[in-house]
């Protein structure tokens, strides 16, 4: 039996939180206009550095769902991601992580140092094969990450790399706002858990 509907899609944010005109938030607006089902994993109002409490909301807003859901990260919310798969056994039908940062090396002046990402539970990143479809949005030119480094996780992970050219850090303060590789990405993602979906059910 072919899928009908599309996987619903969860919004992972970063440490940031929701900004009005970043371009996760401009993008779960226009998914809910076309009638996608989208959730965000809520802001934190405590622990808000703490890797494990992070975890703790994406697997919560997933559990609220009736089915599998496709991620949609950015920044530090890939790492949310990624730790998540490392601790929860949920599934999903894959995820785009776009942006992330390099938390094992430091950061820029205005960003968590290195101690407070490790006694948060931020590093060393995990390394480990992702067990469901993702793709890796890399920036050449992020403050947050070199390309090289972010191509390795990306390795590691299982990942597809998406070389986006000279973005930034892909937020507003690099211009950004909409993102229009966003759709077309989580399509891709999509058509690959329904491929994923028919051959279950071919072998059932």
């Amino acid at each position: 039996m072919q899928r009908t509907e599309l996987p619903p899609i969860v919004i992972v944010p970063g440490l940031r939180d929701h900004v009005a005109d970043h371009w996760q938030t401009l993008l779960a607006d226009k998914l809910r206009a076309h009638g996608r089902q989208v959730s965000v994993v809520p802001p934190l109002e405590h622990d808000r550095l703490d890797c494990a409490v992070q975890v703790a909301a994406l697997e919560r807003t997933l559990a609220s769902l009736r089915e599998p859901a496709l991620l949609v990260a950015h920044s530090a919310g890939v790492l949310t991601t990624v730790h998540w798969a490392r601790r929860c056994a949920r599934a999903v039908h894959g995820a785009l992580l776009a942006a992330p940062p390099d938390f094992d090396h430091p950061l820029p002046a205005g960003y968590p140092d290195e101690d407070t990402l490790r006694l948060n539970g931020w590093t060393p990143a995990p390394r480990a094969a992702l067990r469901f479809p993702s793709i890796v949005a890399a920036s050449r030119n992020d403050p947050l990450a070199r390309f090289e480094e972010v191509a390795a996780l990306a390795s590691a992970w299982g990942s597809r790399l998406v070389d986006l050219g000279n973005v930034g850090h892909l937020n507003p303060a690099a211009g950004y706002g909409e993102w229009s590789r966003a759709e077309p990405l989580i399509q891709e993602l999509s058509e690959i858990a329904e491929l994923i979906g028919q051959g279950a059910e071919r072998t059932a």
